[in-house]
């Protein structure tokens, strides 16, 4: 039952500012004011430049730019509101070029897709501090709250940020706002499928710094969309807090920092809270599994393929449940100085991730310890401005469990990795300003897989004020884990066979032109990744014994996915803007590497009206069809997936589209009242197909997935701000 498988310029420092003082192109506000950094002696070496002014609210437009060499989108928290969005998920979805992706319809593990490469390649940072991996994202990311936010970077392509060469897809990074006045904020939500949540942030300057604390609670029952009792949309009972500190001088140095902790309780499956009888209930047939399209003859079982006899299931609501309790402690903090004719930037994060985890009668707990230091000068050489830096990146995983059978499985995905790293980057212009281009060089020291060097190129060229192009070319890497989000199967298994000698490298090059003035804005970009050495598990092996093992191997040939995207909006009246945006992306690859299926095509389209104490937004997104049998392919050419009663399932599933729509009201100047709907329509699969499947001997999986798990989402709320 597993196999888961400006617009105008900043001028003299544009985006190496950011990526000298913040360790990462795309990830930094600019910490030091193109302005002030012109009157600074270290700079005043550089040309004499022209500094124009822009507005950060043009910049968070579909479409525009953030001003940095490197391709960057913005989302502010303005527009993360008008998404009724309660974490970094929800917020980054349904973007031309961004998706989030389910995994599993049981524990709905989820990821964040850049250019539709697998969630494990893109990189979540915090104020440009990469402090989450592939184990604590797999349910971290429901996990990360919006309040205090200014805005959310979202940088595609290999090696886009100097700091985070293991983002083989791209970077998204949470950029915390530095309080510069009181604020008292509170929102109480209610919804559909029994939601609730509550939000409350302060934030107080004072004398020297500031003061953030933050509270987010939110929970929501499982939904089952076709009455066979298993749920498609995880019940949850998060729990998070946060406080953060901002110094405006410690010892010479500007200093932020954020502590976040998680508490999160999920269970998929049979539905209800009591888990504890879930998990002992392994026994019997409490489902109904003629229910749904394609329905079993019986409600006690379902066909097997190959003769076309029942399959009785009598693993009781244990052995179709998926129970995931998380608890995570984060802390990320970072500081700048002056120092001689340059810039020092030093920081530090580590994180505590504890996963206490049941699987269809499978235990899994694990723990991880991630730890990260980083150091970086920036100065004036000539006409260059160089940055230099070190950095240190300690993460780690242990865990132990046992097989459904009751057989102690300890360690199988155990791994420590060390990884100390150098690297240089240097920027200027050329041609009057006209073209900016930075270049660098960075060499990792991986303790398993030895010396990495990661070149990048990115250069940017002003055709007029209102019209650039970029360019950007490089490499990165990713160091593969056996970790069991790729695979539930391997807890069916008493030990991985490890065949990977190699990480996983990512060739990208990515093009992107982009307008904007006051009114309109469209960026259209083509995307090119190769990733070599692609991590396979494949748990349905066998030893000489004839025990299971995971077999963890690379492909053999690499994945390519190109794809081009154009997003934009128009300011019709000083109220009223509209955005559209659409992506086409061709894919090709050996079957067993790209598991999870990805559709050739998307459109977006939304309206935004503000008016007085009126705030509307609705939102159209249309996905295209999915080569079912092209991505589940099992080596024969074909998917090899039924439904329960014996039919096989879609090879292309169907184009469909959703619709969200909000309305927010100011009853007062520091009161709101709003009511959204997501899904207006109740479009999900579960009308269509089921997200469950059988192979052709009758063993289940629950992983055949295409569409929406959750109907029409009706939530309603009040806002307070003081």
């Amino acid at each position: 039952m597993r196999n888961h498988h400006s617009f105008h310029r900043l001028a003299l420092l544009p985006a190496a500012l950011a990526l000298a003082f913040g360790a990462s192109v795309q990830a930094q506000p600019a910490a030091v004011a193109p302005a002030q950094a012109a009157s600074d002696a270290a700079v005043s070496t550089l040309p004499e430049v022209t500094i124009r002014g822009f507005s950060s609210q043009r910049t968070m437009r579909p479409g525009a730019l953030r001003e940095e060499i490197v391709m960057t989108e913005s989302i502010g928290a303005r527009t993360i509101e008008k998404t009724g969005a309660s974490n970094i998920n929800e917020a980054v979805d349904k973007n031309p070029g961004i998706a989030v992706q389910v995994e599993c319809s049981i524990c709905n593990v989820r990821n964040v897709l850049l250019n539709n490469l697998p969630g494990r390649y893109t990189t979540l940072l915090i104020d440009g501090i990469p402090i989450y991996s592939s184990v604590s994202s797999a349910y971290g990311l429901d996990s990360v709250g919006l309040y205090g936010l200014e805005r959310i970077d979202i940088a595609r392509g290999a090696g886009a940020s100097l700091i985070a060469p293991e983002a083989l897809a791209g970077t998204v990074n949470l950029v915390t706002k530095w309080p510069t006045r009181s604020e008292t904020q509170l929102r109480v939500q209610g919804g559909s499928f029994g939601a609730r949540r509550v939000d409350a942030f302060l934030a107080r300057p004072l004398q020297g710094g500031a003061i953030t604390a933050s509270l987010h609670a939110d929970r929501h029952k499982s939904v089952d969309g076709n009455g066979d009792g298993i749920s498609e949309y995880t019940g949850y009972d998060r729990r998070m807090a946060g406080l953060g500190w901002f110094v405006d001088d410690l010892g010479g140095f500007k200093v932020r920092g954020r502590l976040d902790l998680v508490d999160e309780k999920r269970g998929g499956g049979a539905l209800g809270r009591d888990y504890g009888a879930i998990r002992d209930n392994m026994s019997g047939n409490p489902f109904d599994f003629s229910r749904g399209p394609n329905g079993s003859p019986s409600r006690d079982g379902w066909v097997v393929p190959e003769t076309g006899d029942i399959q009785p299931y009598e693993d009781g609501r244990g052995g179709f449940s998926e129970i995931i309790f998380t608890k995570r402690t984060q802390f990320v903090t970072s500081g700048e100085r002056r120092l001689g004719d340059g810039r020092l930037r030093l920081s530090l994060g580590a994180a505590y991730h504890d996963q206490d985890s049941f699987y269809e009668g499978a235990t899994y707990l694990a723990k991880q310890h991630q730890y990260y230091a980083d150091a970086n000068y920036q100065w004036p050489v000539g006409p260059w401005l160089l940055t230099a830096g070190a950095s240190y990146r300690y993460e780690n995983l242990r865990s132990h469990g046992a097989v459904p059978d009751g057989t102690q499985v300890n360690g199988i995905d155990n791994y420590s990795f060390r990884v100390p790293a150098l690297y240089v980057q240097g920027y200027r212009t050329f041609l009057g300003d006209k073209l900016e281009l930075n270049a660098s060089l960075r060499l990792d020291h991986h303790n398993v897989y030895g010396n990495i060097v990661s070149p990048r190129l990115n250069t940017l060229y002003h055709h007029t004020d209102h019209l650039s192009s970029r360019l950007s070319l490089g490499k990165g890497f990713r160091a593969p884990t056996s970790f069991f989000e790729q695979d539930h199967g391997i807890l069916d298994t008493i030990r991985i066979q490890r065949e990977v000698t190699k990480p996983e490298v990512s060739h990208n090059l990515s093009y992107a032109i982009n307008y904007a003035d006051d009114r309109f804005a469209i960026t259209s970009s083509y995307n090119f990744n190769r990733i070599r050495n692609m991590a396979m598990l494949d748990s349905g092996q066998t030893d000489a014994n004839g025990d299971p093992i995971t077999l963890f191997t690379s492909a053999e040939r690499p994945v390519t996915v190109q794809g081009v995207d154009v997003n934009m909006t128009y300011q019709l009246t000083p109220a009223l803007a509209l955005s559209g945006g659409a992506e086409l992306y061709h894919y090709r690859f050996d079957p067993g590497t790209l598991v999870f299926a990805r559709p050739k095509a998307r459109a977006f389209a939304s309206v935004d009206y503000e008016r007085g104490p009126w705030s509307l937004s609705a939102r159209l997104n249309v996905t295209g069809p999915m080569d079912l049998r092209k991505f589940h392919d099992d080596g024969s050419g074909q998917q090899g997936r039924y439904n329960f009663d014996g039919t096989p399932k879609r090879d292309k599933s169907p184009t469909f589209a959703t619709v969200d729509v909000r309305a927010q009201y100011a009853v007062h100047k520091n009161v709101s009242l709003y009511l959204g709907v997501d899904n207006l329509f109740d479009y999900k699969q579960a009308d269509k197909e089921n997200f469950l499947w059988v192979d052709a001997s009758g063993a289940p999986d629950v992983t055949h997935l295409w569409g929406p798990n959750r109907g029409r989402f009706i939530y309603v709320g009040a806002k307070f701000d003081f």
